[in-house]
């Protein structure tokens, strides 16, 4: 908005959200005006004594015989507690961002040494034993696939899982042709069919213990069985 300054000598324009400008140069108000702007990421007009400042300011600079329109300046005073009330609002956005930063990070440190059963389908053969965790919402017949870390096939079978979550699924190592597999990580791949032959969803979980906590990633990173897991990815935890 800005109003007419032709009744009044030597007067410059002044808006509701802009500093009054000194009686000095045009060059003085420029930087005047730079100066406040700078400072207005803080907190806009800084309090409301500065907002009063800037009210009596325009109304003082205001041409006489055409003053300024009482439907446009409340809308002024709108617009400044609106930009006011959502700076405040980031700020406390910020704020509750942090702190759930800071939650996240203490949940994580929890889970250090304890079991962990994690959304994944990667698990590790040790001591020729690995468990994965199998989820199917009906009885179901699960189809498994066993891949060693090169992509190569080393076991397949067929297994019936109950309804439910977190079914155990036990491998010693052996492949389908009764070689002992090496210890390492193995990938396990599943489909399910109920006992019409429909197919069935399946997800597949494994479970390790959590060796560390990084807290330099949002959200933490959880090294299990030196696989990295985010925190939303647990399922279970168990001691």
């Amino acid at each position: 908005m800005t109003t007419t300054a032709g009744a009044i000598t030597g007067s410059v324009p002044v808006s509701g959200t802009t500093p009054p400008p000194p009686s000095s140069s045009g060059s003085s108000s420029s930087g005047s005006s730079s100066s406040l702007n700078g400072t207005a990421g803080a907190t806009l007009a800084g309090n409301f004594q500065t907002f009063l400042t800037l009210l009596t300011t325009q109304l003082k600079h205001q041409d006489p015989l055409t003053p300024l329109d009482t439907n446009q300046f409340t809308q002024q005073l709108v617009q400044f507690a609106s930009v006011e009330q959502q700076l405040k609002t980031n700020d406390q956005l910020t704020s509750l961002v942090s702190l759930q930063q800071t939650a996240q990070s203490t949940q994580a440190l929890t889970f250090v040494g304890k079991t962990a059963a994690v959304d994944g389908s990667t698990g590790a053969l040790s001591q020729s034993q690995a468990t994965w965790k199998l989820s199917v919402p009906t009885n179901a017949n699960v189809s498994i696939s066993i891949a060693n870390s090169t992509g190569q096939t080393v076991f397949t079978g067929t297994v019936p899982v109950s309804a439910g979550d977190n079914q155990p699924f036990a491998w010693n190592g052996k492949g389908s042709d009764g070689t002992q597999q090496p210890d390492g990580k193995y990938k396990l791949t599943a489909t399910a069919v109920d006992s019409t032959g429909n197919s069935v969803g399946v997800s597949t979980q494994i479970e390790g213990v959590v060796n560390s906590v990084d807290l330099t990633q949002s959200p933490p990173l959880l090294s299990i069985d030196g696989q990295t897991f985010t925190v939303n990815q647990v399922r279970s935890i168990s001691n």
